[in-house]
């Protein structure tokens, strides 16, 4: 049977192909084992409505000719534990922005990606959540290390002296005027109003997550990061790359190590 999860040993010359799945838009590249990528970065878009058979399709289809490999990372937009998925805001629409679907829900909650994207690939798999993907290839390995995603919705990862610590839904949690930091710093919000005023939610945001973690660096990567400057994040912010989410595909391989 294919092997879902991990392998400790590999070659020098290791290749990871690294797929970034993301609300609107499904990216894949070949990373070597500098975390380099090696291959042109290809992009397809996230379908709607998306279940589970129809993701995997998609990312089959888009990563063909790619898959000379030794293994693959994938981060997904939603919690992941152990390659299983309990919760995607973003898959779970029928349509890009609209409410979540009941039905969509219960299709993701509790599918193995993991085992099904490696019974297609034939390769070791590995699923994880897209901002810890994304904080592997950022974070120096020093102190309480924050990462933020801004992209469709909201993704957070923390760190700390370069240990992975378990992943939860900060972004879930209560903001402001009813909104969740998902919802108040998600594009759809960014679109409603106005990159300034979008911008200003983002600082209070990021003060509001420094008086609960007390985080040492923060790391503010995804698709809408480029709407901010660094007063925004402040001090102790740096703006990351969106190819990070790609890049971090070889060290979630450590992990396990």
């Amino acid at each position: 049977m294919t092997k879902a999860h991990t392998d400790t040993t590999w070659p020098a010359d290791v290749l990871t192909l690294s797929i970034d799945i993301g609300g609107s838009g499904i990216k894949a590249s070949i990373v070597n084992a500098r975390a380099e990528m090696v291959s042109d970065r290809v992009r397809v878009d996230t379908p709607y409505p998306c279940p589970p058979d129809l993701l995997v399709s998609t990312i089959h289809d888009l990563v063909q000719g790619m898959l000379t490999v030794n293994r693959v990372s994938v981060g997904f937009p939603g919690l992941v534990r152990h390659g299983h998925v309990f919760d995607v805001p973003s898959l779970s629409r029928l349509e890009y922005g609209g409410d979540r679907d009941p039905e969509m829900e219960s299709a993701w909650f509790g599918f193995d990606l993991a085992h099904a994207l490696a019974q297609v690939f034939r390769l070791p798999t590995k699923v994880v959540n897209d901002a810890d993907m994304q904080g592997c290839a950022v974070v120096s390995g020093s102190g309480m290390e924050f990462v933020i995603t801004l992209g469709t919705g909201v993704g957070t990862a923390l760190f700390s002296d370069g240990t992975l610590l378990p992943h939860l839904e900060l972004s879930h949690g209560p903001f402001k005027g009813g909104l969740s930091y998902d919802a108040a710093l998600g594009n759809f919000r960014r679109r409603e109003i106005g990159n300034e005023a979008w911008a200003k939610q983002v600082r209070k945001a990021i003060t509001a997550f420094d008086r609960v973690i007390f985080f040492d660096r923060l790391y503010v990567g995804g698709g809408n990061a480029k709407h901010l400057s660094t007063t925004d994040i402040g001090a102790k912010g740096e703006i990351v790359p969106n190819t990070s989410g790609i890049l971090g595909g070889v060290r979630v391989w450590e992990l396990d190590a």
